[in-house]
């Protein structure tokens, strides 16, 4: 009856051990998991901030452009009246 007793307690700690430690190893990973995908997230709201201003930046040039060639087609419109 003794014996069993040890037979059944060290089964159920073997048991615990062969749980217990993937657990603890699969928690380590979720947490190296999470802060590599919070990293990932800041790095890509600071490109997706750059860039919005990058492409601010392009369409005034585009509109900059836009305007001056404008005015040189109503010049070349006036010099070929005359």
């Amino acid at each position: 009856m003794e014996w069993t007793i040890v037979t059944v307690t060290a089964a159920l700690i073997g048991l615990i051990g062969a749980v217990a430690r993937p657990l603890l190893s699969l928690n380590s990973t979720i947490a190296k998991l999470t802060s590599a995908v919070e990293a990932l997230q800041r790095n890509l709201e600071e490109l997706t901030e750059r860039n919005s201003r990058t492409h601010g930046r392009i369409f005034e040039d585009i509109s900059r452009h836009e305007e001056a060639i404008a005015d040189h087609e109503t010049r070349i419109r006036i010099m070929e009246k005359h």
